[in-house]
């Protein structure tokens, strides 16, 4: 496929990315940050952005064999609203799918 004079590579056989609106506290922790966002991160969040979403990026999750998903790249953002714009839907971007398990690791909401 030619746009403009650029080739641009894409396999056919290549997932659709995919975004969905989740409540953060609902996500999983990754194992590497099992006790929730760093404290001194999440205050220059609060302090950088207050209360906002405006611009921010979608979190990176992984969906889990059992379903459930667990941020990749997102921790200190999912915090900060789950604590201060409780129940307020994000949006993630699934991008890919795990063989194990991820329902045993603790929620966002549980280390707020």
């Amino acid at each position: 496929m030619l746009v403009g004079r650029r080739k641009l590579w894409y396999h056919p056989g290549m997932k659709p990315r995919e975004f969905l609106q989740v409540d953060p506290a609902s996500l999983h922790l990754p194992g590497s940050r099992i006790d929730g966002a760093d404290p001194m991160k999440l205050q220059r969040q609060v302090a950088k952005h207050g209360m906002s979403t405006e611009g921010m990026p979608p979190l990176d999750v992984k969906r889990g064999s059992d379903g459930e998903l667990v941020i990749y790249d997102g921790v200190t953002r999912a915090a900060r609203l789950s604590k201060y714009l409780p129940g307020t839907p994000i949006t993630v971007e699934v991008t890919g799918e795990l063989t194990r398990p991820v329902g045993g690791l603790p929620k966002v909401g549980d280390k707020l």
